[in-house]
This record gives C-alpha cells, sequence and structure tokens, in this order.
C-alpha cells in the first residue's frame, strides 16, 4: 500500500474527522482556561497590588498573593495531567483504531 493511499484512507475516515475535532475543541478549551486563570493572575498584579498585598492574617508575613499564585502553578499542573490523561486513553485509542482500519 502506498504512502499517499494510506494518507487518503485516514483522512476519508469518520473516526479521523471526529477525532480532529474532539482534539482541537478540548485543546481550545483547556487553553482558554489555563490563559484565564494566568491572565487573570496577572492583570490582578496589575491592577489590584493592594488587594494581593494583604496579609493572610494579622501578624503575619504571608499575602495573599503568595499562595495565589501557587494556585496558580498548582492549577496548571493539574489542567496538563487532566489533558496528557484524556490524550493517552481516549485520544490515542481512537488513533490506533483509525490506524488498524487504514490497514485494513
Amino acid at each position: 500500500m502506498k504512502d499517499d493511499d494510506l494518507v487518503v484512507r485516514i483522512a476519508a475516515n469518520p473516526k479521523y474527522k471526529k477525532l480532529v475535532s474532539m482534539r482541537s475543541t478540548y485543546s481550545i478549551v483547556m487553553t482558554v482556561l489555563i490563559m484565564a486563570i494566568y491572565y487573570g493572575y496577572i492583570l490582578l498584579i496589575a491592577f489590584d497590588k493592594e488587594f494581593l498585598a494583604r496579609k493572610l492574617a494579622d501578624g503575619m508575613v504571608t499575602s495573599i498573593g503568595i499562595p495565589m499564585g501557587v494556585g496558580v502553578i498548582v492549577l496548571t499542573i493539574v489542567i496538563t495531567n487532566i489533558y496528557v490523561r484524556r490524550a493517552n486513553s481516549e485520544f490515542d485509542d481512537l488513533t490506533a483504531e483509525i490506524i488498524h482500519e487504514a490497514h485494513q
């Protein structure tokens, strides 16, 4: 089987179109989510420094901005983990099905 024929068979497979659509939509949603979190924090730094400078409690040294910054980092890791788990299961399984069907 020629490579060009294989490409045509894969591109014509409805599962391939479904995979591309699902993966693209999921990537966009996850990207928008993480950008909202990150840029929301940056905008807070730019426009409400007083809020971030408030201490967590009277007598404490740590300001609200520190745990919020750590939260941004943790949420980034969590969102990345969620994406990778779905990509390694659902997307990879569908890709394997598409490749198997193309070789038949």
